[in-house]
């Protein structure tokens, strides 16, 4: 099948060029589902560039859709499932690489089909030339799409019981079946393709950008609002665990390590709280 040759010559394709970024190897796991299906998980720790990040191919059946992929298909209730696609968190060292985050993935249940996507920033400071990049970027991987998929990334990954947005957005997408396959699976491609292209410029114009221990401080505080979306809203989480995925895979997406600070709030006017009053709210960065 043509889609899934293509996410797994994605895997390998995006796992090659953040090797040559890092100059570090990443550790390959592979794993089966005993319902049905498995995958392949590449991991790279402590690398000269990435602290923690992975880039997960899987290709999985089940037999009855799990609750949190039928809240809004009541319909395929009980149906069989496929579901195929890469996933990729990237949690750079320096608190001046932002964090991203990459997923497509398709997903079959009865006669139902659909596309889903997502390519997203969270930076840690703020820079309006990375954020520009990052956009234009995801602008054209979208095309028409773009305003769209952009103001359904912002509604997505907001988190809700903070009142604040998780990064800087990009484009988000899901029950994607516009059109015909070839169409749809173009546009899932087109975002994929994009990825590299949107983020590895970013990564290698702050990487030597010296830091301390303030801003360490400062990246493990905001590591854990991503701790925080990931585990009570990210709906690939969520369907994951509910449908007897491979824990080690899901929870790739989490940093190596986090810190909360009661009532903590950062000092006035500093770049810590510029992030907050200016950089992360929504606007057209294009």
């Amino acid at each position: 099948m043509k889609v899934l040759d293509y996410f797994r010559d994605l895997q390998t394709r995006i796992v090659s060029a953040l090797e040559a970024l890092d100059g570090k190897s990443f550790l390959t796991d592979s794993w089966k589902r005993p319902e049905g299906g498995g995958g392949t998980t590449r991991i790279i720790e402590d690398g000269n560039v990435f602290e923690r990040g992975g880039v997960n191919f899987s290709h999985v059946r089940g037999e009855k859709l799990p609750p949190s992929a039928t809240a809004s298909r009541p319909q395929l209730a009980g149906k069989p499932w496929e579901a195929m696609g890469v996933s990729s968190v990237l949690h750079p060292r320096n608190p001046y690489c932002p964090t991203v985050h990459l997923n497509v993935r398709f997903f079959s249940a009865g006669d139902a089909w659909w596309f889903g996507g997502a390519m997203d920033m969270t930076p840690y400071y703020g820079f309006e030339e990375d954020a520009r990049h990052f956009h234009a970027t995801c602008r054209k991987a979208a095309g028409e799409h773009y305003p769209r998929f952009k103001k359904w990334c912002d509604e997505y990954f907001f988190i809700r019981h903070r009142n604040e947005p998780r990064g800087i957005g990009g484009i988000f997408f899901d029950d994607f079946s516009e059109q015909n396959l070839d169409y749809s699976f173009s546009l899932a491609r087109s975002v994929a393709d994009h990825f590299l292209t949107a983020y590895v410029p970013i990564v290698e114009r702050r990487k030597d950008v010296s830091f301390g221990e303030k801003e360490r401080i400062f990246q493990a505080h905001r590591r854990g609002r991503y701790v925080e979306f990931n585990l009570v809203y990210d709906r690939g989480t969520l369907f994951g665990l509910q449908s007897g995925g491979r824990i080690e895979s899901i929870l790739m997406s989490l940093p190596p390590a986090v810190a909360w600070h009661y009532d903590w709030k950062p000092e006035p006017g500093s770049p810590e709280a510029r992030l907050y009053t200016d950089f992360l709210k929504p606007r057209d960065w294009i």
